[in-house]
């Protein structure tokens, strides 16, 4: 009969750090592996809405951490971009909440290769969205770029050197850069002269 009172304390045992792994994880998201950060990707419950696509180059567990470390923020940043007519909305910048995340709007000419530069930020991820028009845009993990200009806070930006994966930003598909990914942008594409491009700054979570 001392059997059955054992069995249940081991199966309350059990069934407590069940939960409590379960509550870590939901404090601590970040936490995430490859597969789960993945599936939270492709099931789209973060877009809110949002009919733009994600360029597939994402850190998925990167995202998946900043997202839930940070997600009032970026909810607002996804409403943003819902909400608003980007092919009419103004140059310049314009709120989206407080220094957490803001956006800037240019139209101009793209830059020939040689103009171009690279660069990746500390206090702020990049979300760049080609409105209207085309630009090439390179990418490298930071492990496999050379710095040649150390990091200065004034400008959030560290500068390198490097051969990247090069991609084409056009309409439909936003870029995420996170403090890891080296980045070199605004690259012209033949045909393109003047491009239409929105960035959002969204402040790290650490």
């Amino acid at each position: 009969m001392k059997i059955k009172p054992l069995f249940r304390l081991i199966i309350a045992a059990i069934s407590f750090i069940t939960m409590e792994n379960i509550a870590i994880a939901q404090i601590q998201p970040g936490n995430a592996d490859q597969k789960t950060a993945e599936k939270w990707l492709q099931s789209n419950t973060w877009k809110g809405g949002l009919k733009l696509d994600l360029h597939k180059n994402v850190n998925a567990v990167e995202f998946y951490k900043q997202y839930h470390a940070n997600k009032a923020v970026w909810d607002k940043v996804f409403k943003f971009l819902s909400e608003q007519n980007l092919d009419t909305l103004s140059t310049g910048k314009h709120p989206i909440d407080g220094d957490n995340a803001y956006a800037s709007v240019t139209e101009a000419p793209s830059k020939e290769l040689d103009k171009a530069g690279w660069e990746s930020h500390r206090k702020y991820i990049d979300l760049q969205y080609v409105i209207k028009g085309k630009e090439r845009i390179d990418f490298i993990d930071i492990n496999k770029a050379t710095v040649t200009k150390p990091y200065s806070d004034t400008n959030d930006a560290a500068n390198y050197s490097a051969e990247g994966t090069q991609y084409t930003a056009e309409p439909g598909i936003f870029f995420l850069f996170f403090p890891q990914d080296v980045h070199r942008p605004n690259i012209k594409v033949d045909g393109y002269d003047v491009v239409k491009k929105l960035v959002i700054k969204i402040k790290v979570a650490n």
